[in-house]
């Protein structure tokens, strides 16, 4: 059985990397999925391709989540393609990573507006629609930044704690709709900025995660299914740690 058989989402930042996998494992369980991209890109295009071929519906909506025209577009695109919208998961961010001591204005502002502005005005346009369905589930994607902080990511911890003290407002504003909000704390995952990574700093990454490797995408994407299933109706205000355990 698939477990999102009949429901349509929304993933931004789905031209690679986690959002990608996201997206695709939606599309795997049945789902019909909006796909988000800051631009129109071969990547984009790539998602949705690669959708299709799994025989599932799609359509894309490139354009800058910080922008309520963006988020209203992904909204609208949802529900006129598909009827109604069932998912929405905040996933697109930026690192902008520097001492504070180095870090401009531009570079704290660009992190809070993609990766803190675009949940809220991604979840805003969602929950409008969602509140009036009495139905729908929002995910975002934080990080265990958010818990344990990094140096050089000021800015980026403070959006992905951000994530968090928004997540359970929200739950508690939208339960009464039936709209559930929850969040994955993500951990050092597999992706193009990782593999840049060198040998010996991913070395030392793995000796302080207890399952002694960074993590697949496509390990985010499960959990996303869990919370956007009829698996997960009574969860909500939540944090689901998916980090092999680095933060325990």
């Amino acid at each position: 059985m698939k477990l999102l058989e009949g429901k349509s989402a929304i993933v931004t930042g789905a031209s690679r990397g986690i959002g990608r996998a996201i997206a695709l494992e939606y599309a795997r369980q049945g789902a019909s999925v909006v796909l988000n991209a800051s631009r129109a890109s071969d990547a984009l295009a790539g998602t949705a391709a690669a959708i299709r071929d799994l025989g599932a519906s799609c359509e894309t909506v490139p354009g800058s989540v910080t922008e309520e025209a963006t988020a209203r577009a992904l909204v609208e695109k949802a529900v006129e393609a598909f009827g109604k919208l069932d998912v929405l998961i905040n996933n697109a961010g930026i690192v902008r990573d520097k001492p504070l001591a180095m870090m401009s204005e531009k570079e704290f502002d660009e992190v809070l507006a993609v990766n803190l502005r675009g949940v809220y005005q991604c979840s805003r346009a969602a929950v409008r629609e969602m509140m009036k369905q009495r139905h729908g589930r929002i995910v975002s994607i934080s990080s265990v930044a958010a818990l344990a902080g990094r140096p050089g990511q000021c800015n980026y911890t403070a959006a992905k704690a951000g994530i968090v003290g928004f997540t359970k407002s929200l739950a508690r504003e939208v339960g009464k709709f039936n709209v559930l909000a929850n969040a994955l704390f993500v951990g050092v995952v597999e992706t193009e900025m990782t593999r840049r990574m060198p040998p010996a700093a991913k070395k030392e990454l793995r000796q302080v995660i207890p399952l002694q490797r960074v993590g697949r995408p496509e390990e985010v994407a499960g959990p996303c299914v869990f919370l956007g299933s009829d698996l997960s109706t009574y969860v909500t205000g939540t944090t689901i740690n998916v980090s092999g355990g680095s933060y325990v």
